[in-house]
Parts: C-alpha cells; sequence; structure tokens
C-alpha cells in the first residue's frame, strides 16, 4: 500500500502534450559532450581535435569520484574547449563533428550471462559504462552502488516521474519494460536485497500495466498517489516503505537505495549489451513548439537541434527550461546541449506563465504548509536575504531538495528555490574554506 507523505502540491500536470508522443530517434549534426555531467571529480579528456571516434569510445576520464563519458556518435574530434552548459556556465567539453555513420567501438560487446558475474565485476562494469543518476543530481552509480552493499534491505526502482510536462520516463517503461527489469536484476544481484519495489504514479496506467507484466513476481509494482513531488527519493522512501531518512542523511540510514528507471535501463544496456551511456529519451515540450515530442537523443545534442527535430517554434518562447518547470533550470542559449542527466526540455508560451501581483512576503506560512521537507521555507528566505549563515544552517536549508513546491503556491511569487540555491551555495564555500584551513 502506498503511504502518503508531508506536504506536496497538486499543478496541473500538462503530459497529453507529449504522452502519446512514442520516442523519434535523432541525429544530429554536432554533438558536445561535457567533461563534468556528475557530482564528483570531473574528467580529463583523452582525445585531441581532429582525432577520429567511434560511437561508445570513452572521450574523458579521472580519478576518485569521477564518471567517464563516452562519444554518443562517431565522428571527428572538431574542438576541446569550454562550452555553455546547462547550468548556466561555460564548461569543458569535447565538441564531435557527427559523420552519421554510428560505427560502434570495437570494445563495445554483449555479455551472454551478466548474473553470474561478481557484484565488484558488475560495478566496475557500470562504472566503466559512465553511468551516473538519470533523475537527479547526476551521482555516478557505480560509487552509489558500492557505499549501499551490505546496507538495504529494500531497492526502489522511481518511476513516478512527478514533474509537469515530462513523459520521458513513462514512455521508457511502456515501451522497453524489459531493459529497466533488467537492470533492477543487476542492482539486486550486487545489492541482495529483501525487497525490490518499482514505484509508479497512478496516472501512468500503461506503463504501470507494461512493468507488472514484465516484473512477474520479481518486484512488487506500488501504484503512488498522484502529488508531487512523489518522484523525490525521501518521498518515495516514505511512500512504499514508511520510513523517513534523518534530516542530513542518506537513504542507505533506512535501508533502501533508490535508482530512476532511466538509470535502470542503462545499467541493462551496460551490463549485458555493453554499451555505455551514450543516448536517452528528451521529452522535449511545451506549447511554444510546435510538435512536442519526445526524443531518443544522443547525449549532447544542442537544444537548438532537439527544437528543429519538433518542427520549431509556433510562437516565440517565453522562457525555456531544461528540466521541467518545477525543478529545471532557465537557459539562455539553445547552444547549450544535453547531458545525462537532461530529461526534458520545456518551451514554455506567453499564455502558461504564471503571474502574481505582490511582490514580497506577506508571511502566509503556505510555503511551510507544502514544503515534503518539513522546513520553513519563510524563514529560510528572509535568513538567506540577510546573509545569516547560521540562521540558514539552524533552519536545515541543506535538507531542501529544491522540489519547488513552496514558490508554486507563494502568492507574492517569490523566487524561494533560487533563494535557496544560492543560500545552499554559501554554506558550501564556507564548508570548503573551513577545510582547507
Amino acid at each position: 500500500m502506498a503511504r502518503a507523505f508531508f506536504g506536496g502540491v497538486h499543478p496541473k500536470g500538462e503530459k497529453e502534450l507529449s504522452r502519446d508522443a512514442a520516442p523519434v530517434p535523432i541525429r544530429p549534426k554536432t554533438v558536445t559532450i561535457f567533461l563534468s555531467q556528475h557530482i564528483g571529480a570531473p574528467c580529463r579528456p583523452l582525445v585531441r581535435v581532429g582525432d577520429r571516434v567511434t560511437l561508445g569510445q570513452r572521450l574523458g576520464d579521472g580519478e576518485g569520484l569521477c564518471a567517464p563519458v563516452h562519444a554518443s556518435v562517431s565522428g571527428t574530434v572538431v574542438a576541446v574547449e569550454p562550452r555553455p552548459h546547462p547550468g548556466g556556465t561555460d564548461m569543458p567539453a569535447v565538441v564531435l563533428e557527427n559523420d552519421g555513420r554510428d560505427t560502434l567501438c570495437p570494445t563495445i560487446q554483449k555479455r551472454a550471462s551478466p548474473l553470474t558475474l561478481p557484484p565488484d565485476e558488475l560495478i566496475a562494469i557500470i562504472r566503466e559504462a559512465g553511468i551516473t543518476g538519470m533523475g537527479g543530481a547526476g551521482f555516478p552509480t557505480g560509487a552509489k552502488l558500492a557505499s549501499a552493499v551490505g546496507k538495504v534491505d529494500t531497492v526502489l526502482v522511481n518511476g513516478a516521474e512527478c514533474e509537469p510536462y515530462i513523459t520521458a520516463d513513462d514512455r521508457l517503461m511502456r515501451q522497453t519494460p524489459e531493459r529497466v527489469l533488467g537492470g533492477l536484476r543487476v542492482i539486486c544481484r550486487i545489492l541482495q536485497p529483501k525487497r525490490a519495489v518499482v514505484g509508479i504514479e497512478r496516472n501512468k496506467l500503461e506503463a504501470i500495466a507494461a512493468m507488472r507484466a514484465a516484473a512477474g513476481s520479481e518486484a512488487e509494482l506500488l501504484a503512488l498517489r498522484v502529488r508531487y513531488p512523489q518522484g523525490a527519493e525521501k518521498q518515495l522512501i516514505q511512500a512504499a516503505t514508511g520510513r523517513q531518512v534523518p534530516p542530513g542523511g542518506l537513504p542507505a540510514a533506512v535501508g533502501c537505495a533508490v535508482f530512476n528507471a532511466a538509470t535502470c535501463a542503462a545499467i541493462y544496456d551496460a551490463v549485458y549489451d555493453g554499451m555505455p551511456l551514450v543516448r536517452r529519451i528528451v521529452t522535449v515540450t511545451g506549447r511554444a513548439l510546435a510538435r512536442p515530442s519526445n526524443l531518443l537523443a544522443p547525449i549532447g545534442t544542442p537544444f537548438s537541434e532537439l527544437v528543429e527535430a519538433c518542427g520549431g517554434f509556433r510562437e516565440p518562447p517565453e522562457r525555456i527550461f531544461v528540466g521541467g518547470p518545477m525543478m529545471g533550470i532557465a537557459q539562455h542559449t539553445l547552444d547549450a546541449a544535453t547531458i545525462k542527466g537532461n530529461n526534458a526540455l520545456t518551451c514554455f508560451a506567453a499564455s502558461e506563465r504564471r503571474r502574481r501581483a505582490a511582490a514580497h512576503c506577506i508571511r502566509c506560512g503556505k510555503c511551510i504548509d507544502v514544503c515534503p521537507m518539513h522546513l520553513t521555507p519563510v524563514f529560510l528566505f528572509r535568513a538567506q536575504q540577510r546573509g545569516s549563515i547560521e540562521a540558514l544552517e539552524r533552519g536545515n536549508v541543506l535538507d531542501c531538495i529544491e522540489c519547488g513546491s513552496c514558490a508554486y503556491i507563494c502568492p507574492a511569487g517569490l523566487e524561494l528555490v533560487q533563494s535557496f540555491r544560492t543560500a545552499k551555495k554559501i554554506i558550501r564555500d564556507a564548508q570548503r574554506r573551513e577545510a582547507e584551513k
């Protein structure tokens, strides 16, 4: 039985724009492979301008907490330089000119019986495939698995996809459920949990049916209540198990490990087919587009080519987000390109923008009522405005999951999430300076 979690909101879904659009493969003219697409140390480039590369070839790698990056097309390296990143800054990248042939790297080969391999070898395969979390912060999956061995009794597959507008995971589960479940089998081989659960919101009936048929008795299928942010890691754990991750804690603290559905599919591709993470389904949507779609796009596809594949704009966009309207990041250029964690590009028309007349906090407390992490956004916002690190830490701002529920409900239209992102950066910078003393 799915349990309730505290707080949350019910934004308009708008998923009908792309829900019925089956993923269409696209072939961009160029791809921009950023050398940092994950939490941890950035990669060092392993190629130079003029090199010929094949699909799946490693382009960058590093030591420590790092996930390698691979060529998502075959072609020629035309630049190794900073390029516009979806995060809003210029980041080092390898730029490839696509030759249109998809010549496969000769090291990529299928494995006959991968589930007979020991857990440490499976973790090494996942690490070498460059797999990171594909529904959140982008933590390297190999490191996540290694740290969870012997600590969890429950593995959860996150198929909630509660963010408005986005249907990428819905289409993935409907069309290739065997890949998602195959990846789950690999995870269970490594972690040896007592329970495996696939959580999907109840409004995704086709995905639930497809995943239930593919899972059989191997995993429980949990139909989740439709409430945002049901797909947040800690809220999913509470809904599936009744356990609450403590402030500052990780899921392993309550015996759980959570993996996005797309991450599971990428694990299947790596372990069974030997294919690194080089492409994913991206929802390109919004009423500014001529034809909202789901695209099977190589990692590094420029946003401009995603828009072109959807027939371009039917009207000038009011705002463009990578991701959805609740947690997405506004973009200032379509020259940026997708990274592993990008599941959507949302192009809003003027009619979709929510406008509010008020300009300052009226202390109504609505943000406190909807915060799923039991935080007090109104006081955190004031603490950030006056630069009080002590008050921000006392208010547990680092526990903010940046879901946007507070900003959605705020009658004053305050930029609460951006305020908390700034606050978290200030705190982490201060902690880093203190550690360096």
